[in-house]
């Protein structure tokens, strides 16, 4: 007859052939790598195999070269547009498609969701042809209503508003859909009672709907944060590389040109450890703030 705790050993060790697949899985290909990652950013690397101790060197030729400077510049401008432009349109055209008297919402949305589905390689080649000299469908079009010339060099000066345009086109959408399922949540009593006492149609959204939909919000600005942060298909494939003076350089293509292209892992997992801990201390700053703002 099994006792209670053979049976108690039994039910462990089917807890544990329940966990171990999820447990050398994250250990493979998470925790190891991370290790690594930070083994090889205080190490000076000769090589794919022969590395040697070099302190901070590693954080300290990052944080001294011009060009990270100008990916990191590239970057924030592109994740400002990103926060400024691209979510307040999300947000506009949600509250529009959140309408009840609207005919042919369900259409509206599909058509506003579906670039998503193309993917970022697809919209950088798509961004490519478009903003491309004589030829570019945005250079004739502008050319035959306000009369711009034709060899207007979006790709080769205006880099990061061709990106930011390629990308509204891409994610308002996608960002529309998380605000439209916060809008229908809103209580329709609170804005109706807003509108009663006088509160025009600005106050009631800005006073009534903004603060319901707060926690959505935040996670809407924390992932195009994130997302904006690590830009590197986009520009990459639409440019061919970093573009004319490295206007398209990124902070992750930066990270890539170290890592791949000269060869030095050291340098490039410090760089990339400089990205992930930039985004946690933004993450954490913008969690505070909501938090606070909810208290």
């Amino acid at each position: 007859m099994k006792t209670s705790a053979h049976i108690h050993r039994r039910e462990r060790r089917a807890a544990w052939a329940l966990v171990a697949p999820f447990a050398i899985v994250t250990a493979v290909f998470i925790f190891y790598p991370l290790y690594r990652s930070i083994v090889l950013a205080f190490s000076q690397t000769f090589g794919p195999g022969a590395t040697e101790p070099a302190g901070w060197l590693n954080f300290r030729m990052t944080l001294t070269d011009p060009l990270f400077w100008v990916a990191l510049r590239n970057t924030a401008l592109f994740t400002l547009g990103s926060l400024f432009i691209q979510l307040p349109l999300a947000l506009i055209l949600a509250s529009f498609l959140n309408r009840p008297d609207l005919r042919g919402r369900t259409v509206y949305r599909l058509v506003m969701f579906m670039p998503q589905l193309v993917g970022l390689v697809f919209a950088a080649m798509i961004g490519g042809v478009f903003f491309a000299k004589r030829v570019g469908a945005v250079n004739q079009i502008l050319h035959a209503t306000i009369g711009l010339d034709l060899d207007f060099p979006w790709l080769d000066q205006h880099v990061t508003i061709s990106l930011i345009l390629i990308a509204l086109w891409l994610y308002v959408g996608f960002n529309m859909v998380y605000f439209l399922a916060a809008l229908q949540t809103v209580d329709r009593s609170l804005v109706e009672a807003a509108r009663i006492d006088g509160a025009n149609p600005a106050q009631r959204f800005i006073h009534v709907v903004i603060p319901s939909i707060r926690p959505v919000l935040t996670f809407v600005v924390l992932l195009s944060f994130i997302g904006s942060m690590q830009l590197f298909e986009l520009p990459y494939v639409m440019l061919n590389g970093a573009g004319t003076e490295n206007r398209g350089l990124t902070v992750v293509m930066y990270l890539y040109q170290q890592a791949f292209v000269a060869g030095d892992l050291g340098m490039a997992s410090a760089v990339g450890w400089l990205l992930g801990l930039a985004l946690i201390a933004a993450a954490a700053l913008q969690m505070l703030v909501a938090r606070k703002e909810a208290a």
